[in-house]
């Protein structure tokens, strides 16, 4: 899960943990059912803490479960970046997204449950892959790699394509997930403006291992 800097005393170190253990029993929760209408004695028991803890740390279930969701989409985004550190190349960063995207089904599947069921709500989020894939747009306009004019329009498409990817992936496991992901991300990079050729060369580009 995304870490931030350690608490400094032991009483916000149990604070922190309690309030960690709480959003890790809503992801699971979110990935397993989908569900949130659980009862927070529900959502107490799975985190292993008392029910009372749970209001001093949250005022209701929804703002729980958007912490989880919020918490979810940011790992997935440091899991990206950890992959594609030392690209600079927009379009390979694009195409890069969308393929460790489809691997991560297999490696990741809790996060990647949360990402088609939450993250239609979250495409032009200020956490997660959101800003990360709107830097890269903006980055490829600039320099020219991209022709489309404008990255929060593009970054709509890309998002909505890549959750369709996402769904794919986890309805159909027979599937080819390297294949496909390949396919989608060199449609999306013609569509922001490379040529053919181009596109298809930087969708088979060696990819990094994920970590699990």
């Amino acid at each position: 899960m995304p870490t931030s800097a350690p608490p400094q005393n032991r009483f916000e170190r149990r604070r922190a943990e309690t309030r960690r253990a709480l959003v890790r029993a809503a992801r699971q929760i979110l990935a397993e059912t989908g569900e949130t209408s659980v009862s927070i004695q529900t959502i107490a028991e799975r985190a292993d803490v008392g029910f009372g803890s749970f209001y001093n740390h949250f005022e209701s279930k929804t703002e729980l479960f958007d912490s989880a969701v919020t918490d979810a989409l940011e790992e997935f985004g440091q899991v990206i970046d950890e992959c594609v550190e030392g690209i600079d190349d927009p379009a390979e960063l694009v195409a890069a997204g969308f393929r460790l995207t489809a691997r991560m089904v297999d490696s990741h599947p809790e996060l990647l449950r949360i990402l088609r069921d939450r993250g239609l709500a979250h495409i032009h989020s200020d956490r997660g892959l959101a800003p990360r894939a709107l830097r890269d747009l903006e980055s490829g306009i600039a320099s020219g790699r991209f022709t489309c004019g404008n990255a929060t329009i593009a970054l709509s498409a890309l998002g909505g394509t890549l959750l369709s990817l996402v769904g794919l992936r986890l309805d159909r496991p027979d599937l080819d997930g390297d294949e496909a992901a390949s396919d989608l991300a060199e449609m999306v990079l013609r569509m922001l403006g490379l040529a053919a050729d181009d596109a298809h060369e930087v969708t088979r580009r060696p990819l990094p291992e994920l970590a699990r």
